[in-house]
This record gives structure tokens, C-alpha cells and sequence, in this order.
């Protein structure tokens, strides 16, 4: 089966090409879309099956063999990524679609976006799957090139801004990330992750410290770790709903699972493990900081998300199996959860005209499947029991117990705190957004029809400020919004294969070994 390791690479920029062939025909741009993200889902999911029996799949691009070709690597890690990133960008698009039909394509042209999309896709898989540092750096830059196109649909004033510092930022760590190559490629002679374990082994201590600290910095940007994280609170709120969407879901873990990926495989020794704990409980505790002040539903949103990236750091700083395979459960829970709420969010926007929540309220009657549809996430963001990330968090917790440091009982404190703190904030929305009585300018507010009543007319349906008419929310953007809810819902139900399959993937990262058999079988030359 090793065939099926390039394909979801292969087959969105395909499909990308494909789409752009067929502009100005967007009812067959959908439908290539949907085709190629499906397939990507059901080959994600084989990947994931026969790496998880048979261990890590390899295939050699152009048959060159490594370390002279470049090599794709389908282990436990990166085939789990792929199944929650590709059914993560599955449910977006329909979302997209959904949005685009209603709003006569406006916010979403769908000309410049299914093949940009794609792209983005293609990009996300090729740094999940990519066995040479060298061809990360390609997949960084193939979906940032993409997230920049999507970054600024509509061309606003305030896309163009938020867009330009995204593009600044990004930038900057891709120029540390290749200066790290090369710093790399002339200290070792080679950029395969499995050659240079041995050879990064061989350096002296400060050389490999430098090389580390340089990857971590380049990785921490693209991660939005704090400080590093300035950049994201003011860029993806601007975007259209799906892409912020996708844009919190996957980018930020994207930088995550290279994280987890160098750390182990390259760094092995836990020599940045103190600054990695410093890190994420900064982090979390000022990324939730900034969420409780925000009067904005995304805003708070991109807050709590770079709060959350706090914990996955926690899991790889501790440096322990228990302590990695929970920020890998972790980091599965918090794609589909984050995404969920930014769709929601949308939805909210939709609904009432805005997501500043002093110009909301009452959603919970107006529209009360919306309110299930932000309710049940949110809960499931702040760690409340029975959900999937209360579970991640306990796993946390017990990997900080275990470690006994004074640093990790600092990080469980930080954690407990940051959760209540989230529980907080997304209550705070609950109850301005969704609870309270709906503002006077919301659609189907009682002033509203108060009005239309004085004016002797039956009342129309109002246009909201931005353009949109959301007193009926389109079946397309909610079907999707619900699929992710539900799949929140199945991670806590099936919590303990999930965690199974996640301390495999984290046994088989600190063993380091069959991932480099997997690639050299006859040593590592």
C-alpha cells in the first residue's frame, strides 16, 4: 500500500489544476473539490490502518532512493494528522460552498478559491508526510503561499492590513526556518530526518543546541507560541468564516507536529524540555488572559486558540511517553474543536449581523439549533467532563503528576487555571451572545418587529450589517457545522483507541528506530 503515500499531495494539486481549468464553472469546480477531499479522507484512512498494523509506510519520489531522493513518510504521527486535517478541510469546504451559493459568491469567489484551497490541502499533507526537512520547508511555503490568496478574498481594507503582517510574519520564519537548513545541511552533509538522527547525535552539544533553538524559533512563529504569537488575534478574524476556520484548525498544528517531529526524532535528551514548560505556561495563561478581554467572539476565539497551544507544548516538554501521546490526543481534539467554534462563529455572524457580543443576544431563542451547535464545543474547549478535552487535560495532568517537577506542577496549576479561565470565557459568550435578550438591531428582535408593527407592514426580513441575510442560516453551512460536532462527540467516545493509537504513535517517536528502519531497512548509511 505503499502507493497511496504521495496521494494526498498528489491528488489536491490535481485537483487544483483541475479546478483551474474549469473557471467560471463553478458548479464543476464543487464537485471536483468534494471528490478530491473525499478520496484524501478515505486514503488518510488507509494510511492510517496499515501504518498503525504494519508500521511506517515509505515511498522514494521519482524512485531516487534516500538520502539522495526525497522521501515521504507515512508512520502513526503523521497518517493521524492527515485523517483529522483532510476531514477537517472536507467539512470547511461544504461549509465554503454553502456560504458562497448564499451569498452569490462574495466573500468566497469560487474561481480563485477551490483551486487556492486545494493547494492549501496539498500543502498541509506534504509537511504531515514529508521525511526531509528541506521538503517541510516546500510544504510550509506551498500552504502559506495559499493561506495568504485566501487570506485576503474580497480584498478589504482590513483584509489587506491583517493580510500584510500575516505575510510579514510568515515570511520571517521562513527566512530562520531555510537559514536552519542550511545551517543543518552544512553541518551534517544531508537534510533526511532519518540520516541525521545518528549524524545530529555526532555534533558537539552547542552546535546541536544552536540548530534546535533555531528550528523551535522558526516553528514557534508558525505555531503562534507566545511571544510569537502577536501576529494571529489580528489576522484571522478579517478572513471569510471557512477560511478562519481551516486557518485555526490546521496552520498553528501544522507548526505544532513539526515541533513534535524535530524534537523527538532530531533532539531527542529533553535539552530545551525547561524552556519548552516556560514556554507553554506562558502561553496559556496570557493567550486566556487576552480571550477573557476581548468583546469579539472570534477575537476571543483566536485568543483561546493560541491559549490551547500552550498544552500541546506542555505534553512535548515533559518528554515522557504519557506526556506526548496527550498532546497528541490533544492536538486531535483541539482540530476539530477550534474549527467547530470558528464555523459556529460564522454561523453567529450569520444569525445576528455581527460577533461583537454587545450587539448580540437571544440567539439561544432566535435560533436555538445554532446555540447547540456553539454550546456543545465550547463546553468541550473549556475541559468540561465527559468531553474529549477534559480527557486530554487529564492525560496532561497525570504525565505533569508523574513528573514531579516543580516546573510541571507549575504547568498542571497553569492548565487547571487556563481551563477555568476558558470555561469563563466561552460562559461570558454564552451569556451576552445566546442568553440575554436579543439587541435591538439583530433581526426578529422584538424591537424590530415592534417596529415593523408601528409601520403597519408585516416586518421583512432585515439585512444584517455585513451584507448577509441570516434569519435563515443555509442548510450547507450547517450540515457541515453539525458533522463537526458530531466528530467531537465520537473523539470522547472512542477516547480509548484514540489514546492507544496515540501512545503508540508516541512510543514509536521516542524509540526513534522505526522510523529510521522504516527508511534506511538496511542502516542508516
Amino acid at each position: 500500500m505503499t502507493h497511496l503515500v504521495p496521494l494526498p499531495v498528489v491528488m489536491p494539486l490535481l485537483g487544483a489544476a483541475l479546478t483551474l481549468l474549469l473557471l467560471g464553472r463553478p458548479r464543476a469546480q464543487r464537485w471536483v473539490s468534494l471528490t478530491v477531499l473525499t478520496a484524501t479522507v478515505g486514503v488518510a484512512a488507509a494510511l492510517l490502518v496499515k501504518s498503525s498494523v504494519d508500521g511506517p509506510l515509505v515511498v522514494e519520489v521519482g524512485g531516487w532512493a534516500a538520502p539522495l531522493g526525497i522521501v515521504l513518510v507515512a508512520d502513526q504521527l503523521a497518517a493521524l494528522m492527515l485523517v483529522v486535517s483532510a476531514a477537517v478541510t472536507l467539512c470547511v469546504l461544504v461549509y465554503s460552498i454553502g456560504q458562497g451559493m448564499a451569498d452569490g459568491n462574495e466573500e468566497t469567489p469560487l474561481s480563485v478559491y477551490h483551486p487556492t484551497y486545494l493547494v492549501l490541502t496539498a500543502g498541509v499533507c506534504n509537511a504531515f508526510l514529508s521525511g526531509d526537512l528541506f521538503n517541510l520547508y516546500v510544504g510550509f511555503e506551498i500552504l502559506l503561499v495559499a493561506s495568504y490568496v485566501l487570506l485576503t478574498l474580497g480584498s478589504t481594507e482590513t483584509r489587506i492590513r491583517a493580510g500584510t503582517t500575516y505575510v510579514v510574519v510568515s515570511l520571517l520564519s521562513s527566512v530562520i526556518f531555510l537559514v536552519a537548513i542550511g545551517l543543518v545541511y552544512a553541518s551534517t552533509g544531508t537534510l533526511n530526518l532519518a540520516q541525521l538522527v545518528d549524524r545530529l547525535d555526532a555534533l558537539p552539544d552547542d552546535l546541536r543546541l544552536l540548530l534546535q533553538g533555531m528550528l523551535l524559533l522558526a516553528f514557534g512563529i508558525k505555531a503562534a507560541v507566545f511571544p510569537l504569537s502577536a501576529w494571529l488575534p489580528d489576522s484571522y478574524p478579517t478572513a471569510p468564516a471557512p477560511v478562519t476556520a481551516v486557518f485555526a484548525g490546521l496552520l498553528t498544528k501544522v507548526g505544532v507536529y513539526a515541533i513534535i517531529r524535530t524534537e523527538t526524532l532530531l533532539f531527542p535528551g529533553g535539552r530545551t524540555a525547561t524552556l519548552l514548560l516556560v514556554t507553554a505556561v506562558l502561553t496559556m495563561v496570557v493567550g486566556i488572559l487576552g480571550a477573557v478581554a476581548q468583546s469579539d467572539i472570534k477575537r476571543l476565539l483566536s485568543f483561546t486558540l493560541i491559549s490551547h497551544i500552550g498544552y500541546m507544548l506542555f505534553g512535548v516538554g515533559l518528554t515522557s511517553a504519557l506526556g506526548l501521546s496527550a498532546a497528541i490526543f490533544y492536538v486531535v481534539h483541539h482540530i476539530t474543536i477550534q474549527t467547530t467554534l470558528f464555523l459556529a462563529a460564522g454561523l453567529v455572524e450569520r444569525r445576528g449581523g455581527s460577533t461583537t457580543m454587545d450587539r448580540l443576544g437571544g440567539l439561544a431563542r432566535l435560533s436555538p439549533l445554532l446555540a447547540i451547535l456553539f454550546f456543545v464545543p465550547a463546553l468541550n474547549l473549556a475541559g468540561i467532563p465527559p468531553f474529549s478535552g477534559f480527557l486530554g487535560k487529564l492525560g496532561l495532568v497525570q504525565a505533569g503528576i508523574d513528573d514531579g517537577g516543580v516546573l510541571a506542577w507549575i504547568l498542571v496549576a497553569g492548565g487547571l487555571l487556563t481551563s477555568l479561565l476558558t470555561l469563563y470565557a466561552v460562559a461570558r459568550v454564552w451569556n451576552l451572545a445566546f442568553w440575554r435578550a436579543p439587541h435591538p438591531e439583530m433581526p426578529d428582535s422584538d424591537e424590530a418587529a415592534q417596529a415593523a408593527r408601528v409601520e403597519g407592514a408585516v416586518q421583512p426580513q432585515q439585512p444584517l450589517p455585513n451584507g448577509h441575510s441570516g434569519a435563515v442560516l443555509p442548510k450547507l453551512m450547517i450540515a457541515p457545522t453539525v458533522a463537526l460536532v458530531v466528530f467531537g462527540l465520537v473523539l470522547t467516545v472512542v477516547a480509548g483507541p484514540l489514546f492507544e493509537l496515540s501512545t503508540d504513535a508516541a512510543d514509536d517517536l521516542l524509540r526513534r528506530t522505526p522510523y529510521v528502519d522504516a527508511v534506511f531497512p538496511g542502516g542508516t548509511p
